[in-house]
């Protein structure tokens, strides 16, 4: 059996309208998409940096994806985002640093991201081996009662002493504190362009108002306006999790108390309800693909490998550059973990997923 027929028969009854869907209102032809002559089509003629060039050539001739131009990365700051007990008492090997990297390695991927300390442990053994992106900035979680607010945890410097080719920083747009930290991480953006390393923002929308009838934290028109402020600060690349729905401006919006500015042509031409042109709405916004996206892969679940399957598929088609999953992998034995993400990975290899 192929790998392609396999990946359909993991959609199922999806199958059809993911892989047959035709996106009209942005059209490919004026999307940037991602190939194997990735770095010098987009990033040539940018302000980088020549290492940085460097660096993001690390990253995608590295692993299964290898000269694709498409980014399979293994995520793993939960330990901190949500506390290491909720992150790996169902693996507790994964309590251990070097078996994350090892979980990138031995899966195939582009690069492992994660946490100061955690990556630091192993530098020496495995910088070399895989691509390190360090995660710079996270969400304690124990300050009681709860709060939520990125800070930085280590230096740019930091990362660039044990041999990190990226950097990842977190902005909770829509925060009462994401001014503060659109400064912090712009300005840690351009100390790590200087020096050499690539950049990679998790552009997260956070705000009890944007849950009402819907979670308008997933919505399209949202989510793209947080990679579009991702990138003007020179994200490199851009993570952001799957829309699941649209319209948050009209719904947090009211004549009592106004909310941002939308056109009524973003809900009624560049999109519909379909999944990917919402990921194609998001790509829009990333300069039409110019900075790379790459979506979530989200919480472990029943149907991990459908799921991981059905994402892939949906960014790819987007014109997305890849996904970055975590705990779908590394919250299960690492020989599925590896399977999980050598199945997303087929995707990007299959050449029957076209873009739609």
């Amino acid at each position: 059996m192929s790998s392609f027929t396999k990946l359909t028969d993991l959609l199922g009854a999806d199958a059809k309208a993911l892989l047959e869907h035709k996106s009209t209102g942005v059209p490919k032809e004026q999307l940037h998409l991602p190939g194997p002559d990735w770095v010098d089509r987009i990033h040539m003629h940018s302000d980088r940096p020549t290492p940085v060039l460097r660096s993001l050539q690390s990253l995608f001739g590295t692993g299964r994806l290898a000269g694709t131009g498409y980014l399979s990365i293994l995520p793993v700051d939960q330990g901190i985002e949500h506390s290491a007990g909720a992150s790996f008492a169902k693996n507790p090997q994964y309590f251990d640093p070097e078996n994350i990297v090892k979980l990138a390695l031995e899966g195939g991927c582009n690069a492992v991201a994660s946490t100061y300390g955690g990556l630091g442990t192993v530098a020496r053994k495995y910088a070399h081996r895989i691509p390190f992106l360090l995660k710079v900035n996270h969400n304690e979680f124990l300050t009681y009662p709860n709060k939520f607010d990125q800070i930085m945890f280590a230096s740019i410097e930091q990362a660039r002493d044990m041999g990190c080719v990226a950097v990842g920083a977190t902005i909770y747009f829509g925060s009462e504190e994401s001014g503060r930290q659109i400064v912090e991480v712009s300005q840690a953006f351009e100390i790590a362009h200087s020096m050499g390393m690539a950049t990679v923002l998790w552009c997260y929308l956070r705000n009890s108002a944007f849950k009402k009838d819907k979670d308008y934290h997933l919505s399209a028109d949202l989510s793209g306006q947080a990679n579009h402020l991702g990138v003007t600060i020179e994200a490199d690349i851009i993570k952001q999790k799957l829309p699941e729905n649209n319209g948050g401006y009209n719904a947090l919006s009211s004549k009592e108390n106004p909310y941002g500015k939308i056109d009524k042509r973003v809900y009624e031409q560049l999109t519909t309800d379909h999944p990917i042109d919402l990921t194609r709405y998001q790509l829009a916004n990333c300069y039409m693909g110019r900075a790379g996206l790459i979506n979530s892969g989200g919480a472990s679940g029943e149907n991990d490998f459908v799921e991981a399957v059905k994402t892939a598929v949906i960014n790819k088609r987007a014109g997305g550059m890849g996904l970055i999953s975590g705990r779908k992998a590394f919250q299960r034995p690492m020989a599925e973990g590896i399977k999980l993400l050598n199945s997303i990975q087929d995707v990007y290899l299959a050449k029957e997923i076209t873009i739609a």
